[in-house]
């Protein structure tokens, strides 16, 4: 079975639970599912995991010359850094609703820069764009609901990343199994 998780480096696991940690708290946080829990609860993980450790695999990963997580989590790190760090400043929706924007194509760049890496991976910087955009959106729109729906995404996208981080670790598939083409078709192993 194949596995999924950018070879499994130490480097690509840690920056992948930081990665999937921080989206299942903001994510959870921001759908308001847990009474008393709001996205702005998360932001002490979305500082120090999500900001700076995130940033720091990242430079671990560009010593390894590992381009991709690098970029990524460096790049992720700044984001949840920035997010974090301007948690109280007073800024308009418009000026939130841009600055998801921009950090999705920052999200989009990874997932389709991830097109050698597996379906986790990818699925991952996927979901992570479609939720920043929808945030995004929901900034302009000042709309509760489809910012629900949007912390909803990041936090299938945070579980999408854990899973892959915990299943490098544990040694566990990540892909499912391939089936013969058809029907009288055998596979020869």
């Amino acid at each position: 079975m194949d596995k999924d998780v950018s070879a499994g480096s130490t480097t690509s696991t840690l920056g992948h639970l930081a990665l999937g940690l921080t989206l299942l708290a903001f994510g959870i946080g921001t759908t308001g599912v847990i009474d008393g829990v709001s996205a702005s609860d998360s932001m002490s993980i979305a500082l120090f995991v999500g900001g700076i450790a995130l940033f720091v695999a990242g430079l671990f990963a560009f010593r390894g010359d590992d381009a991709f997580n690098g970029t990524a989590f460096t790049g992720l790190g700044a984001f949840w850094f920035t997010w974090a760090s301007a948690a109280d400043a007073k800024v308009s929706a418009n000026a939130v609703g841009l600055f998801l924007l921009l950090w999705a194509l920052l999200a989009l760049s990874l997932a389709l820069g991830a097109a050698d890496s597996g379906m986790l991976t990818r699925g991952t910087y996927g979901l992570l764009f479609v939720s920043l955009l929808l945030l995004g959106i929901a900034a302009f729109a000042d709309s509760s609901g489809l910012a629900k729906v949007g912390g909803w995404v990041a936090a299938v996208a945070g579980a999408a990343a854990w899973y892959g981080a915990t299943a490098s670790l544990a040694k566990w598939p990540t892909a499912l199994p391939g089936r013969a083409a058809g029907r009288g078709v055998t596979a020869t192993g």
